[in-house]
């Protein structure tokens, strides 16, 4: 039962795998924006909570630094020398914004505003009611800290840390709730198919033995052609089922693997599926070089067989395929209906099926993915709508 259950399992993870991490990266995606945006707006906060208090304290010195001010104007020219102070930098402007006298470091001036921050030093702007020397606006300059920012970096990191691990695990939380309903049903049609795969093999080995035994010799005619139509039938529930009984049975057994001799093959699969394409009017044509391959021979035959097979299914009444085998090559190609580019990446995934007027559970592409996958083997598919596909396995 454990062994059973883990081959489920493990036919799953991969499909699950990829709309877990879909989910999980637009949802840490939509995470990171909502997170950007508190933080900006958490920056901007605590910036004018930091003015607000520098604001409160440059008053105070501009309080005092008018009065000294008022006595340098009373005072004036008997007493000229513009008042300094160790805490700020200050400087004054008459009405029309014009200087008067600065001993600012950063002489670019906002007079729209009481209180700004701008590289590196804080602006206060002080506007007089009372023309001391001239003196319209006074502004007093000092060097910021940043000790108020460090601590808002320190914050939003910790505050951020804390975010994406608390909203992280409920991203995965989230995420395994929505995907639940699909690994149900996956399992329940792994289990069917592990039901109908066992159920098959009596009745389809009759028919398949059956027909074999028939003499044709003495049958009319038109009990040919339907006899041919039972083999061709018969034939394609046989591919069915060894896909079947590969991914339920044989797909976790240790690999035999052998030289093989990959024309000799495909001459045997080609004759073997012969009747099944004479009942659409397809014809072969082969290209073969003699090639060979250290491989488990059922697994290449499950790659071949599939290909073929798929071949003829989605091929046109009265179309072609063509196969070619190269030392390091094999060429499968057909003149069917074709698929749309974008949903090439998607057609060796297990369960997928874009045609619905077509039979079998969208598996054979999915098995002959694996069984490359597993060899090191790789493929590489062309497709346009209502002309072909091409398929070509390198190794």
């Amino acid at each position: 039962m454990s062994v059973s259950k883990n081959k489920v399992t493990s036919s799953i993870l991969k499909s699950e795998k990829k709309s877990l991490f879909r989910f999980l990266a637009l949802y840490m995606v939509l995470i990171s924006f909502l997170m950007i945006s508190l933080g900006l707006y958490y920056y901007k906060t605590e910036k004018q909570i930091a003015l607000a208090q520098y604001k409160v304290t440059l008053s105070k010195y501009a309080y005092n630094y008018i009065q000294r001010l008022k006595v340098l104007h009373h005072y004036f020219p008997k007493q000229s020398t513009y008042p300094r102070d160790e805490a700020f930098s200050s400087a004054i402007y008459d009405i029309d914004k014009v200087e008067i006298f600065s001993l600012l470091r950063d002489k670019n001036v906002d007079f729209d505003k009481d209180i700004y921050r701008d590289n590196d030093y804080i602006h206060y702007v002080k506007t007089l009611d009372t023309y001391y020397l001239g003196t319209r606006y006074l502004i007093l300059e000092i060097k910021d800290d940043k000790k108020w920012l460090h601590a808002i970096y320190k914050r939003l990191m910790l505050y951020a840390v804390i975010s994406f691990l608390i909203f992280g695990i409920l991203g995965v939380f989230l995420a395994k709730l929505f995907i639940k309903p699909m690994r149900d049903s996956v399992i329940l049609l792994d289990r069917f198919i592990k039901d109908t795969t066992h159920e098959l093999n009596t009745p389809l080995s009759t028919i398949l033995a059956n027909i074999e035994m028939m003499d044709r010799s003495v049958m009319a005619e038109k009990n040919i052609k339907k006899l041919d139509r039972i083999n061709s039938a018969a034939k394609s529930v046989s591919v069915l089922y060894k896909d079947l009984t590969y991914i339920t049975l044989e797909q976790n057994k240790s690999n035999n693997d052998e030289q093989v001799n990959l024309k000799e093959i495909i001459e045997d699969r080609v004759e073997y599926f012969d009747v099944l394409a004479s009942s659409k009017q397809i014809t072969f044509s082969l290209d073969l070089d003699e090639a060979s391959l250290y491989i488990d021979k059922n697994k290449i035959v499950r790659v071949i067989d599939n290909l073929i097979s798929n071949a003829i299914k989605y091929n046109k009444r009265g179309g072609s395929i063509h196969i070619t085998l190269k030392e390091g090559s094999l060429v499968v190609e057909d003149s069917g209906i074709g698929i749309k580019s974008e949903k090439i990446p998607y057609m060796f995934d297990r369960y997928m099926r874009f045609n619905s007027s077509e039979g079998g559970f969208g598996i054979g592409l999915s098995i002959v993915k694996n069984i490359l996958d597993e060899y090191g083997m790789s493929v590489e598919v062309s497709s346009e709508l209502n002309q072909g596909t091409r398929i070509e396995i390198k190794w």
